[in-house]
């Protein structure tokens, strides 16, 4: 599988696991917390597949963007997060720095 879209997988679950995190509610709900390890493994699986074909540096950085854009997107579309302009906009420099290392990387 190409490493960009094992590394798009990885961040996805990433959003995954750390929705699942909340719902576990300390680790004391079964399902939540047992999807919050599985969907944590495959994150990490995936990311070490992406490694493969994209720079350590570049492939972590992008990972941990994809993670923490989906799950505020996520909170701001499910879980009543804010909404502010001001908050928009520094997710959309989080993307320009996802995109900037992606066009940058050979």
């Amino acid at each position: 599988m190409n490493s960009w879209i094992c590394l798009i997988i990885a961040g996805i679950c990433e959003v995954v696991w750390a929705i699942m995190l909340k719902y576990s509610d300390g680790f004391t709900k079964l399902v939540p917390s047992a999807l919050t390890v599985i969907f944590l493994i495959i994150s990490m699986v995936l990311l070490e597949q992406s490694i493969k074909g994209i720079p350590l540096g570049t492939a972590y950085a992008c990972w941990t963007a994809i993670g923490a854009v989906g799950t505020v997107v996520v909170g701001m579309l499910f879980l009543n997060e804010s909404t502010s302009l001001i908050r928009m906009f520094f997710l959309f420099l989080v993307i320009v720095g996802i995109v900037g290392l992606k066009v940058t990387t050979s």
